[in-house]
């Protein structure tokens, strides 16, 4: 899911999804996204990729139900639409008001 944002409404993207309580995440190869923990297990998680376009920030919101099955995949079972994922959506729009 997309949840867009107009850039001036959000002055330093990776400091906001902080606030919302996301933690920085690194892939193998270098890749920056952010995580949320649902409870105290790494999975499931929700999965953020920030985009910075000219006029919008985007943030590409899913939840990360578990791990990948095979060693060495990426692939996982997630979630990119869906009420847990809408409600964290609307979460994350209550920091900017």
């Amino acid at each position: 899911m997309k949840i867009i944002f107009e850039a001036a409404k959000i002055e330093d993207p990776e400091k906001f999804i902080r606030r919302c309580g996301y933690g920085q995440h690194r892939t193998r190869n270098g890749e920056v996204s952010y995580v949320k923990r649902v409870h105290g297990d790494w999975y499931p998680r929700f999965h953020i990729y920030i985009l910075t376009e000219k006029e919008n920030i985007v943030f590409n919101l899913h939840l990360d139900q578990r791990a990948p099955v095979y060693e060495g995949q990426t692939a996982h079972v997630g979630e990119y639409d869906g009420v847990v994922v809408e409600k964290e959506a609307e979460r994350i729009k209550n920091f900017v008001k």
